[in-house]
């Protein structure tokens, strides 16, 4: 293995959504059933109603009462978008009030007739997704190195390109194509670079090659056959992946290459004698939280992720469709990375491959991060770059394994 890629792929995180990866006599996971035995079992994991209250300032029963408000917004938009009424994105304001881009003033009025919030935005989603595009395959052109990311941010109804550093020409030259598109494209400077958020500790859940990763998702193709869906950096070379010592999976598939236009998604048939969890773990924290789907929710939604290094941290969605620089910090060539989901969560080296969840909903698998970013609690101010597990199971046409 390169040095270079070593750092990328050497290590991960703890699982979230995965809770763990169980091996020959440990197959059975006691929570699991201990929580099919619990009738009335709370509908969100306890601690993340807690992390939500204290972020908000209020109780946990309002912090309840906005996860399942915003549960409920989300319902409302897939029934107005099964009625064919046109929208062009959706988002939650800081309040947790859904608001949907409409491509009218009539297509606006059906919306806010459907019960919800809706806007006539100056450029929309569609629009802004065609100039993300442009820079998309401007940036495989040539990695614009200096610059970190770039993204629809529907709230701002904008395309955010965030700069670390604008003094070499790749940055210069990219920044310049953005501005290009005026008012649409909101460049803020002076951001960290990023990084595949790897590290190499002794003793983690998943090891392979001398390093380590976080088990993720478990999820069956149309035949039945499970598979472990998690980080593409991390199984790159497709190893055997190992459980306490003992093989469980063999990677089969990562998106991810090095230096390399890439999308950070990867999959791995596990054993026939093996399965992956459905709860996801918090650490010791405050038990384990069952997967009950994997809808994916709306910028601006309370979101919550397990990792190996910096436990049980939360946040809100930020935007979907992002594109990231990464940097290797053993001198390899910079990385291109396309498909990513951003947050508030915050993570650090260690994280990569942890799991997202949004109440019960599985959301995605730690991409990475600004590089040496510390996080301080579970609502520690962060931010966190993930692989959207809905793109993940689309692209390898599997199903979730639920709860």
């Amino acid at each position: 293995m390169q040095v270079s890629r070593k750092y990328l792929v050497a290590a991960v995180t703890g699982v979230l959504l995965s809770a763990s990866a169980v091996t020959g006599a440990q197959a059975a996971d006691p929570a699991s059933a201990t929580a099919s035995a619990t009738a009335q079992a709370p509908r969100y994991q306890p601690e993340m109603v807690a992390a939500l209250a204290e972020t908000l300032g209020s109780s946990e029963q309002a912090a309840v009462d906005r996860f399942d408000h915003e549960a409920a917004q989300q319902r409302e938009l897939a029934d107005v978008n099964k009625q064919g009424i046109k929208t062009d994105g959706a988002f939650f304001t800081k309040a947790g009030t859904l608001t949907v881009n409409a491509p009218d003033a009539r297509s606006a009025a059906r919306v806010e007739d459907a019960g919800l919030t809706a806007r006539v935005p100056e450029h929309g989603k569609s629009a802004l997704d065609l100039i993300k595009s442009e820079l998309d395959a401007k940036a495989a052109e040539q990695a614009p190195a200096g610059v970190s990311s770039w993204s629809v941010d529907l709230a701002a109804d904008t395309v955010t390109v965030e700069v670390s550093n604008d003094s070499g020409a790749a940055a210069r030259s990219f920044i310049k194509a953005a501005s290009k598109h005026g008012d649409a494209v909101r460049v803020i400077r002076g951001q960290e670079r990023l990084e595949t958020q790897a590290v190499v500790p002794p003793g983690s859940r998943m090891t392979f090659n001398g390093y380590i990763c976080s088990v993720g998702f478990g999820a069956r193709d149309a035949a039945g056959k499970q598979y472990l869906v998690t980080a593409g950096h991390c199984i790159e070379d497709l190893p055997d992946l190992a459980y306490n010592n003992v093989k469980f999976a063999k990677g089969t598939n990562s998106r991810f290459a090095v230096g390399t236009r890439s999308v950070d998604m990867g999959i791995a048939a596990v054993d026939a004698e093996d399965s992956i969890g459905t709860q996801v773990t918090t650490h010791g924290q405050a038990g384990n939280v069952a997967v009950r789907g994997g809808t994916r929710a709306a910028q601006g939604a309370a979101m919550c992720k397990s990792g190996q290094t910096t436990g049980w941290t939360c946040g809100t969605v930020g935007s979907y469709n992002v594109t990231v620089t990464y940097t290797d910090a053993n001198g390899g060539p910079d990385t291109v990375v396309t498909g990513l989901g951003s947050s508030t969560v915050c993570t650090e080296g260690g994280d990569s491959g942890g799991a997202y969840i949004a109440g019960n909903q599985a959301q995605g698998m730690t991409s990475g991060g600004p590089i040496g970013q510390n996080c301080t609690g579970v609502n520690g101010r962060g931010s966190s770059y993930f692989q959207p597990l809905t793109d993940a199971l689309s692209y390898y046409g599997l199903t979730l394994n639920t709860n």
